[in-house]
């Protein structure tokens, strides 16, 4: 489940970037953006490593 986590948040990273980028659509790509830090965010809170 750990990797997961990480796998959904690289996943959100990568499509802002593009939407940011290449298809500037906006307010969505950024909402995804958030998402992802916040996963990031609550990780690093946690304290779990990936194993």
């Amino acid at each position: 489940m750990e990797n997961h986590l990480y796998l959904i948040a690289l996943i959100l990273i990568v499509g802002w970037a593009i939407g940011f980028f290449a298809l500037n659509v906006g307010g969505l790509i950024h909402i995804l953006l958030v998402v992802a830090l916040i996963t990031i965010i609550l990780r690093v809170i946690r304290g779990k490593r990936i194993s």
